[in-house]
């Protein structure tokens, strides 16, 4: 999917591993808007009808436009351009499926992570709780908050790693300065992924967001170094 990705099944389960891979590739070449052989590069191209597309793209495209209407717009596919492009939902999306792969073959110890999202289950080889680190924005290298999701999916927006590449919709596409980061605690992966992007499109007000939603709690950092969490954000600190 072009970025790290960390598998980890409890048991034997070496060709459980290979499937997730071979999954995780199949949807590069379906979503990545890098290459010019995939479907949404595809349909970028108006070289492939609405009525054409993949069930794999119209389920996402759905989640997308039920995810525009849930944040009253701030989450959009919609680059400056007009060109869509959904990588603010598919990592979510496909690290959600690929956990279901794993629980479909009867495991339940397990962790699945690409870029920073997160989607665990059951226990790790200590037999704990899994914990995530959640890395300071300003130096990548440290970690300012250990979490416990148990179950529940993680997933960070900003622009430390990459760059401004989420924009405000609602104000004329202008780049988020306020902020460098929002972590998203969801009920699971594709849940928080979807959130956390809309959320950090929001600046400042996506902690008030996260605050109000169900299921939900967050973790901003904004450009003076202050971190601010949802109230019940810290249920989630404790092992």
């Amino acid at each position: 999917m072009g970025m790290p990705i960390t598998i980890d099944i409890g048991g034997s389960a070496g060709g459980l591993v290979e499937k997730v891979f071979d999954y995780f590739d199949d949807v590069d070449r379906r979503f990545s808007t890098y290459r010019t052989d995939s479907e949404i590069s595809a349909i970028n191209r108006g070289d492939i009808p609405v009525r054409d597309w993949s069930g794999q793209m119209l389920d996402v495209m759905k989640i997308a436009e039920q995810t525009r209407r849930e944040t009253d717009g701030y989450f959009d596919i919609h680059r400056p351009d007009g060109a869509l492009d959904p990588s603010g939902i598919v990592k979510g999306w496909a690290i959600r499926n690929a956990a279901e792969i794993v629980r479909q073959a009867g495991v339940s110890d397990f962790f699945i992570e690409a870029g920073g999202d997160i989607q665990s289950g059951g226990r790790n080889a200590s037999g704990r709780d899994w914990s995530v680190g959640i890395r300071n924005p300003f130096h990548t290298d440290e970690i300012i908050k250990v979490i416990y999701p148990r179950g529940r999916g993680v997933a960070t927006s900003g622009s430390y790693a990459r760059g401004q590449h989420i924009y405000n919709p609602r104000a004329g596409r202008d780049p988020i300065t306020d902020i460098v980061s929002v972590t998203v605690i969801g009920l699971d992966v594709l849940e928080a992924d979807r959130f956390a992007t809309a959320a950090f499109a929001m600046g400042r007000n996506g902690i008030l967001f996260l605050e109000q939603a169900e299921g939900l709690e967050g973790y901003l950092v904004d450009s003076n170094w202050r971190a601010t969490p949802t109230s019940g954000f810290g249920a989630f600190c404790q092992p």
